[in-house]
């Protein structure tokens, strides 16, 4: 694919690099988004980042020559990761604790509510 799209080969990789990291992000959102719409609790969350966490790992492998079983970059990839799923669940449990019970709660932030008065 040289000369195509990209001019070298270090195009097409930090182009792909952000590509999978934009996948793995946005798949993080949507597993704490499901989450939260099954009613389930963090435990699930967690699990799931988890598992993705350990799919990003094979990505970086496979694409990237990175190494597979690697502590401290699974552990940056959990936390990443973690960040956006929980995001994801916080605010769809919101809006689902807001609308569903409109007469026992208002929104607080998009992260939180309250009983109302």
């Amino acid at each position: 694919m040289q000369g195509l799209f990209f001019e070298t080969d270090t195009g097409v990789r930090y182009f792909l690099r952000a590509l999978v990291m934009v996948l793995g992000f946005w798949t993080a959102w949507r597993a704490g988004k499901a989450v939260a719409e099954g009613w389930n609790g963090y435990g699930h969350v967690i699990a799931y980042t988890l598992l993705l966490a350990v799919a990003m790992q094979f990505m970086h492998y496979a694409l990237f020559q990175g190494p597979f079983i690697s502590p401290f970059h699974y552990i940056i990839d959990v936390v990443l990761l973690m960040a956006f799923s929980i995001s994801g669940f916080r605010i769809r449990r919101t809006r689902q604790m807001v609308q569903n019970y409109y007469w026992l709660y208002q929104p607080v932030s998009a992260f939180s509510w309250k009983k109302k008065d």
